[in-house]
């Protein structure tokens, strides 16, 4: 078994199964690639991918398996490369992060500003995707650091740390029937064609959840991933908004009326996540901390010496987290 053929198991699943994808973006040959995955196969008595023809149509029971297990290792190896440059060049390095737009939109500036200030040597690539998108990018080995706001179950491999509460806002036009109202019930919203997230995006399930509870049904007239589009079309009149609190910019948004939502929705949780193979380099606890000051070194290390994501929750229901 070659560590090379690892690679390349690997490879082809993060190529969808397309071995011509995966030469190309490994600057080899495709047959090179096939040969050593038939090879590794052969070594090992079992079949990784289900073939049609000469084409890759699926990955077996046993090789979802030996894949996972690889991914483990490639990310033991690059721990062992980052371990070599912790040493030789502590403030020298990448971060990828993989988020979410409005994270990326109205969290992270000020916190990549004065990061890269500080670690002018270390490039950051910040990636934007839906939980699923952001999920699959670190199993894949392509970011470091998830930081998510909703479907945690997708991110049950990875080690997940607290970093603040959130909730929505309710916003409408200055000329809206709604814009001098007090107090508006839940009731009163699914009156109302509704302006807000796509499925699996900031806490939508919450949503849900609410409307459920009061035991009615609300008109969703128009879903996005981007705050920015709702209040677009928010300000076209196509409904009544509600998006992340985070993303009212109190600037730029004067031409909307943010509402208070009196305790409708449940606060919930944002928190950034990585593989517990990963070796964290100086600079990678430093972003930590600055995005969630409480997640000191010794805390994130004592939360790796935990065996699950659930007695994580339990050690921070001692710890107060921020508010956003």
């Amino acid at each position: 078994m070659k560590l090379q053929q690892l690679r390349y198991i690997v490879e082809v699943v993060n190529h969808n199964l397309n071995v011509s994808s995966t030469a190309a973006g490994l600057y080899t040959s495709q047959p090179g690639i096939s040969k050593q995955v038939r090879m590794l196969e052969d070594e090992l008595g079992v079949q990784i991918f289900i073939r049609s023809g000469k084409h890759l149509t699926s990955v077996t029971s046993t090789g979802k398996e030996i894949i996972r297990i690889a991914r483990d290792i490639l990310s033991k190896i690059e721990s062992i490369k980052s371990i070599a440059a912790e040493h030789t060049c502590p403030d020298k390095g990448s971060l990828y992060v993989a988020t979410t737009y409005t994270q990326a939109r109205y969290v992270l500036p000020h916190i990549i500003t004065h990061f890269i200030k500080k670690y002018p040597q270390v490039s950051l690539h910040i990636h934007q995707g839906s939980p699923k998108q952001i999920a699959d990018s670190i199993s894949r080995g392509n970011v470091n650091f998830a930081i998510a706001t909703e479907a945690f179950h997708l991110y049950e491999d990875l080690l997940m740390l607290p970093c603040y509460y959130w909730n929505r806002s309710i916003i409408v036009p200055t000329k809206h029937e709604l814009a001098t109202k007090k107090n508006i019930t839940i009731e009163e919203l699914s009156k109302y064609p509704l302006v807000t997230y796509t499925f699996g995006f900031t806490g939508k399930s919450e949503l849900d959840q609410a409307f459920s509870n009061a035991g009615v049904t609300p008109h969703i007239a128009f879903t996005a991933t981007d705050a920015d589009i709702i209040k677009t079309y928010v300000r076209l009149g196509l409904g009544v908004g509600i998006i992340a609190s985070m993303a009212i910019d109190k600037k730029l948004d004067l031409d909307l009326v943010q509402l208070p939502t009196n305790n409708i929705f449940s606060n919930s949780t944002t928190k950034i996540g990585f593989r517990r193979t990963t070796f964290l380099r100086s600079y990678m606890y430093d972003f930590i901390r600055q995005f969630a000051s409480h997640l000191t070194r010794d805390l994130v290390n004592h939360a790796l010496s935990l065996r699950s994501n659930k007695e994580i929750d339990v050690m921070f229901q001692k710890i107060s987290l921020p508010i956003k």
